[in-house]
């Protein structure tokens, strides 16, 4: 399971410390103009060594593109492309060959494929996300056509949460700091969480929030094609992430029908809701408003302290890891998360064209 989409589709290859991330992306129409400067820069916004609080792992990620374009346009045939790994530290990790750490996927990836590459967790690591940027880029240059926009932001770090709704926001102020929440005060307090848990050896988890709008009504499939089940899935294939929620969400739970229900009126904007606690989307089928969602995601499980675990042959052991590691995940999962939501409604797109016509 390494292809993405149904009408758009991303196949992604590659590990953590192997020679390449890459991917090809199927089904992307002819005509489109390709701006590789601003997919480089979406890769810039994910890219580690960007500052003290991602990891030092210091790699360019320039994306080398091989087929599908000519002439600035994309040409209607597979996209390929790849980023070398240029900047792996493999040795970081040889005494951790035979061990299972915490939280990772040493043990069921052993279990299941009777072999492992352990350098850096090797097609486990968030490394592979790379390809999925390059994805969502393309993804975004078509939605730019249909004035579809795509935003997400850090809502929460640990204990330290963006009390403000999205409306509340400027969402232009997003990429001002390290972090990438739009409230500078918050994110001063964010940034001092970070890196005092990352001086304490430990890490943290938190919420990235994102907000879609320009959708027109009837993206999305009844029954097991639901709209948010699609963004779901996109989401939960994020490393690290834990959690999915949309429109109110898990605060719905607590609500009466007559809190919850988004009341139907008509102006000269046409038919739209009142409210939009259904975060956009209704009976799996998007409805013209803004979709909303948020996603957890856990702190990252690499620690640079001791802990203790067992090795291949069951025997208890002390670890403490090596290498260069991410204290929170947050600051560059913020541009996945918008890749995966555009690769998701682009899908939705095209899919919905070939039922209208």
């Amino acid at each position: 399971m390494n292809t993405f989409g149904e009408r758009y589709r991303l196949t992604t290859f590659g590990e953590s410390h192997g020679k390449a991330i890459g991917g090809i992306v199927d089904g992307f129409p002819a005509g489109v103009e390709i701006d590789e400067e601003f997919i480089q820069q979406e890769l810039d916004r994910r890219k580690p060594g960007q500052s003290a609080i991602t990891t030092a792992r210091n790699e360019s990620d320039k994306v080398d593109f091989l087929s599908g374009i000519y002439e600035g346009k994309s040409t209607g045939t597979p996209i390929g492309f790849s980023v070398w790994n240029t900047n792996q530290h493999s040795s970081d990790y040889e005494e951790m060959k035979s061990i299972y750490r915490p939280s990772h996927a040493d043990f069921t990836y052993i279990e299941k494929y009777g072999i492992r590459d352990y350098r850096g967790g090797g097609r486990s690591s968030a490394r592979e996300t790379i390809s999925r940027v390059v994805g969502g880029a393309l993804a975004k240059l078509y939605l730019r056509r249909m004035d579809i926009s795509i935003q997400a932001y850090t809502s929460q770090a640990g204990d330290v949460r963006l009390e403000k709704d999205y409306h509340d926001l400027d969402l232009s102020l997003t990429e001002q700091n390290l972090v990438r929440c739009p409230d500078s005060e918050t994110a001063d307090r964010m940034e001092k969480l970070i890196l005092q848990v990352k001086e304490e050896g430990d890490t943290i988890g938190g919420v990235i929030s994102c907000v879609i709008k320009g959708c027109p009504v009837g993206l999305g499939e009844p029954v097991f094609g639901k709209l948010h089940a699609e963004l779901a899935k996109a989401m939960l294939s994020i490393n690290a992430a834990k959690g999915f929620e949309y429109g109110m969400g898990f605060d719905g739970a607590s609500r009466r029908g007559s809190e919850m229900n988004d009341i139907f009126c008509s102006d000269n904007k046409g038919i739209h809701t009142k409210t939009n606690h259904s975060g956009g989307i209704q009976g799996g089928i998007s409805n013209g408003e803004d979709i909303y969602f948020r996603v957890a995601f856990k702190p990252i499980p690499t620690l640079l302290r001791e802990q203790e675990t067992v090795n291949c042959k069951g025997e208890l052991l002390t670890m403490k890891a090596k290498g260069r590691h991410d204290p929170c995940v947050l600051p560059r999962a913020v541009p996945i998360v918008e890749a995966m939501a555009a690769m998701v409604i682009m899908d939705a797109v095209l899919l919905d064209k070939s039922v209208r016509g």
